[in-house]
């Protein structure tokens, strides 16, 4: 059986782009050997709050599950949980290069413009690899902001391997047919973000369906009236990537439908498609996040099953690269 593995921050609101990017498309190919992770050692490597952070490890666990993951199926835990991260992320610290994390372009933009840039943010794309790496991973489904790190993890791993002897699977990334890469709905150049940035652009899972259709109806869209994707309408190609995303239907598709047909009738539906897909998350997240100490049950035995995959993984890498056992 193939093995998956996949993770996401708890920093910001969980938005429309991690729903259809990642969440849904967990969710419908979660398979019994598969793990998602809620990797809260990644958000501090940037200054943050320590009660937020807490609350919105809870959060995003719930939205997950709202998504359809179901901890009966795959492996859903709480990265900190599982210290043989940490561990292996130490150990592969010694196997990457700093010029290899000095070429990371999220590096580059994350620490832009910062006094006091973190060693850990610096040294994040390790610890990713050693997510990945500790589960035998086979696959990692991702976006396209992620190629870099992913094929950093791929060298970290044939690297190790060739030093020590054959002990990770080398992982290959997966990318969904549409959804990939939602962008902001005002500031049509950047990918919709969980920062605060462009509170307008974004779609937020936690939004109700009144705010959602107000956000769509005032996206940017572009000169002309046609509804169709091309590299000089980057606003109507977003809203059909999102409509597409929601409904199912190819873009061609809906190109075909709309011809002929103004911005008006065109963003009413993407607004309706998106709220009748967001509809049965959002109530499932709220009946969820009511219960928080159930949520956290559910991560707690989630973590002792990755711990047993993981233990196993660092026994072997410390006989291999010769720590006393």
């Amino acid at each position: 059986m193939v093995r998956a593995f996949s993770g996401i921050q708890p920093s910001g609101t969980p938005h429309l782009g991690n729903y259809l990017g990642a969440f849904r498309r967990w969710a419908d190919q979660q398979q019994a050997d598969d793990l998602y992770c809620v990797v809260d050692l990644h958000a501090i490597t940037v200054p943050y709050d320590t009660q937020t952070l807490r609350a919105q490890t809870v959060d995003l666990a719930a939205w997950l599950l709202a998504a359809g993951l179901d901890p009966d199926v795959c492996t859903l835990f709480v990265q900190s949980h599982v210290r043989e991260h940490t561990e292996l992320a130490w150990i592969l610290n010694c196997v990457a290069t700093t010029g290899e994390l000095s070429r990371m372009v999220q590096f580059k933009e994350k620490s832009k413009g910062q006094e006091s840039v973190s060693v850990g943010l610096f040294d994040y794309p390790v610890l990713q690899a050693a997510d990945i790496l500790l589960y035998h991973a086979d696959e990692v489904p991702i976006g396209d902001d992620q190629r870099q790190h992913l094929e950093l993890s791929r060298d970290i791993a044939q690297r190790f391997n060739h030093r020590f002897g054959e002990t990770f699977t080398v992982p290959r990334p997966t990318f969904p047919p549409v959804g990939a890469r939602i962008m902001d709905l005002q500031l049509v150049d950047n990918k919709m973000s969980k920062s605060e940035t462009s509170p307008q652009g974004t779609i937020d899972l936690a939004d109700d369906a009144d705010a959602t259709t107000r956000k769509i109806m005032r996206a940017v869209t572009d000169s002309g009236s046609e509804v169709r994707a091309a590299p000089d309408k980057p606003g109507v190609t977003n809203l059909l990537d999102l409509l597409a995303a929601a409904s199912g239907a190819s873009v061609d598709e809906l190109e075909r439908r709309y011809e002929g047909q103004g911005y008006g009738t065109f963003k009413r539906d993407v607004a309706d498609a998106v709220n009748d897909a967001l509809r049965p998350v959002r109530a499932r997240h709220a009946e969820l996040i009511a219960d928080p100490a159930a949520l956290i049950g559910l991560l707690y035995k989630g973590a002792d099953r990755a711990r047993e995959m993981a233990s196993a993984t660092m026994d072997t890498v410390r006989e291999r690269v010769g720590l006393l056992r």
